[in-house]
């Protein structure tokens, strides 16, 4: 477990290495009750919140653990975060696995930044079997992007310590739920900071497997998938985020695809910001049942925007 005191060190370790991402007021999602506002973390270096838990971990390992080198096993954000991460700590050896299904565009920002891309396997959960193994054959680093590292989850915290500085009078905050890291790290912050704080995460249809994980009482940590334009929210959750969902996580919202493509379009056209759609789904879940969501003051995470550029372009012509 990880507490609000460790999500303010990881702030420490990190605030000098990231940016302060908006958290921009939406003229077209608000009206008389209610005021919407966009925490832009795809606007951080990598364009996705992942460089916070990964420059979280990377700031405490030792000079012999970054010769030894890290690995990564990501659906793309994160991979590009540990990349980009340890460029700028002068980490030289850094291995990131992906799957099949990885943007083009993601994977090309991991070699950008340096880091080494292994294609391996259909979809996460596969992958995951191939990063593990060659973390145990050549005894380096595994940067955990979701499943259990306190480290990394009080890294992505942060988020929450930037959205009540910038406003807080906040009383709602949606998050996307992939792994559970983000969710859970921003809701320990939150609800230190304002106990009354509502946090509701969201799910696509096509992967729902926190909601199912509560529901049945059971850890999922690999989860069917069905067909998904939110790459970044597919697979099983992460056992920390299972074990403190019930007591940190409010509501979780199960939002169908098409809001998803309304919601990529909206944020585009309208808010003029890029948005991948696993990050644009808090939009969604406002756009299909804005009424099950009280509160008067909501952030939406934003939480990445490396959409490929051809789905983008799909999604923009067809709404």
């Amino acid at each position: 477990m990880f507490s609000y005191l460790d999500v303010v060190k990881a702030y420490e370790r990190i605030k000098d290495k990231i940016y302060k991402t908006p958290l921009d007021k939406s003229i077209y999602l608000s009206n008389e009750n209610t005021n919407y506002y966009l925490k832009l973390e795809c606007l951080q270096p990598v364009k996705s919140f992942k460089l916070r838990g990964a420059l979280s971990k990377l700031t405490t390992l030792t000079e012999e653990e970054k010769k030894r080198g890290v690995v990564a096993i990501s659906s793309g954000n994160h991979g590009a975060a540990v990349s980009y991460a340890s460029k700028l700590l002068g980490i030289d050896n850094v291995m990131i696995f992906v799957s099949k299904a990885t943007p083009q565009s993601k994977i090309e920002k991991i070699r950008y930044y340096g880091g080494n891309v292994k294609i391996a396997g259909e979809n996460y959960d596969e992958v995951h079997e191939y990063g593990m193994k060659h973390i145990k054959d050549y005894d380096m680093t595994y940067i955990d992007a979701y499943y259990n590292d306190p480290i990394v989850y009080a890294g992505q915290g942060t988020v929450a310590l930037e959205i009540f500085e910038q406003n807080p009078n906040i009383d709602t905050i949606l998050v996307p739920i992939g792994g559970g890291g983000l969710i859970t790290g921003i809701s320990v912050a939150a609800k230190t900071i304002n106990p009354d704080v509502k946090i509701i995460g969201v799910q696509t249809e096509a992967c729902p497997a926190m909601i199912k994980a509560l529901e049945d009482n059971v850890f999922y940590d690999t989860y069917p998938t069905k067909p998904s334009i939110c790459e970044a929210l597919v697979g099983g959750v992460g056992e920390l985020a299972y074990q403190m969902a019930r007591d940190y996580i409010d509501d979780i919202i199960e939002v169908h695809e098409s809001f998803i493509e309304k919601a990529v379009a909206h944020i585009i056209k309208k808010e003029k910001v890029i948005a991948e759609p696993s990050s644009a789904i808090t939009i969604a879940a406002i756009m299909q049942q804005s009424k099950k969501i009280d509160g008067r003051n909501i952030a939406l995470v934003i939480s990445g925007g490396n959409i490929d550029k051809d789905l983008m372009v799909s999604l923009l012509n067809k709404h």
